[in-house]
């Protein structure tokens, strides 16, 4: 059953500004997010919308989680894959949580992410 959906878009240049600041890189992207991906702005925008899109799926805002609760990272063939942890698996083990499905289109200019939440409402 699919319990939510989110998307989000972001501008690049925005949050590549944000990202020259030690504090916004660590209070929005995990250690292993800012090693794979801190040269990057295209794919740091990408993984902030991810972020969002997840929090619409939950319903919440990013109320009850911290960003950092969401880690978004690529596998070996560049496809984004999700790891939740605290507050924001709390949500995601409430609703018996299968699988978060997520896709990242990137331009020059912008970051889209889009977010499926599949579970077991009861």
């Amino acid at each position: 059953m699919i319990i939510g959906i989110g998307n989000d878009l972001v501008a690049v240049e925005r949050v590549a500004k944000a990202c020259e600041k030690e504090g916004f890189l660590k209070r929005t992207f995990t250690d292993k997010e800012i090693e794979a991906f801190r040269n990057k702005p295209q794919s740091l925008a990408g993984n902030f919308a991810v972020k969002e899109a997840i929090s619409k799926c939950f319903g919440t805002g990013f109320r009850g989680f911290e960003l950092t609760d969401i880690e978004v990272l690529r596998d070996d063939n560049g496809k984004p894959y999700v790891n939740l942890y605290s507050g924001a698996k709390y949500i995601y083990d409430r609703f018996y949580g299968k699988k978060i499905f997520v896709s990242i289109s990137n331009t020059e200019e912008y970051a889209m992410a889009m977010a499926v939440f599949e579970g077991d409402e009861e």
